[in-house]
């Protein structure tokens, strides 16, 4: 009997695929938007400066990128999903903000060696298919003494809660790594190698509010990825599992606070300097 051999890197591609779709699905712009000072914070800690140029990996719809525009960085957004990009456009365009946006994965940045002053990304390179190759794009393309800035979710914060839920509801696709990987200094220590230096990172809080769990978790079956292509690989006892376990996530991370539920996504912010 005969058997398929399937190389890594058709593993890869079937896997990137697949993750297109998954943030594809729903409609991210809305989770996304809860998310503004998480972008904000990175593009303050990676020090970005007028006239620099910066790119944002993984832009998604495009608020790092806009952020680093505002302050005046000559900046390009990347990613991989069209229609993600579409949402980006029009959002600089009603801003009036010169930013150029890019369709490409993170793991092969379509620009030269050195290319740019700083590199950043927000709660986007983390979903990388390789992570390997993603973090080594990273320091390809940033400059000698350009800096690299990400933000990523942690394992043990309420959106790193989430991804585990969905995990455990709908088994990850053969070659998936952890995407809160990222949110471990160690890990992206180690990712980003002896090509860089001064790596530091800090912890932060985005603070969000809902009416009541129900509808948080409403909102993320309806609109985020990863919960929403989950729930649609479910039938319906499987769905009201799922959930039922945001529910009880929300409830169980909540901050005491009379008319509604209020949580906090703590992610983590790693820079580094390209030697």
């Amino acid at each position: 009997m005969s058997t398929t051999h399937v190389s890594p890197a058709e593993v890869l591609t079937e896997l990137r695929a697949k993750q297109q779709q998954v943030w594809s699905s729903g409609d991210y712009n809305r989770i996304a938007a809860r998310t503004v000072a998480v972008n904000e914070t990175l593009v303050a800690t990676a020090e970005v400066a007028p006239g620099e140029r910066a790119l944002d990996v993984a832009t998604g719809t495009g608020h790092a990128a806009l952020a680093a525009a505002r302050v005046g960085a000559r900046v390009t957004g990347i990613d991989y999903v069209p229609a993600l990009l579409d949402i980006a456009r029009q959002r600089a365009a009603a801003e009036r903000l010169d930013v150029d946006f890019v369709e490409a994965p993170a793991e092969q940045l379509p620009f030269v060696d050195g290319t740019f002053d700083v590199v950043i990304s927000a709660i986007g390179v983390m979903f990388a298919a390789d992570h390997d190759r993603a973090a080594a794009e990273l320091v390809r393309v940033v400059r000698p003494r350009g800096r690299i800035a990400v933000a990523s979710w942690t394992r043990s914060g309420f959106v790193g809660g989430i991804l585990g839920i969905v995990g455990r509801h709908v088994s990850p696709p053969p070659g998936a790594q952890s995407p809160v990987r990222w949110g471990e200094e160690d890990v992206v220590t180690e990712l980003l190698g002896d090509r860089v230096e001064g790596i530091s990172s800090s912890l932060h809080a985005v603070t969000q509010r809902f009416s009541n769990a129900a509808a948080f978790a409403d909102l993320f079956l309806a609109y985020y990825g990863p919960t929403h292509f989950a729930a649609q690989r479910l039938d319906e006892a499987s769905r009201e599992a799922l959930r039922a376990d945001l529910i009880t996530h929300a409830e169980a991370n909540a901050h005491p606070e009379a008319g509604g539920l209020v949580t906090g996504w703590e992610y983590r912010i790693v820079r580094a300097t390209r030697r």
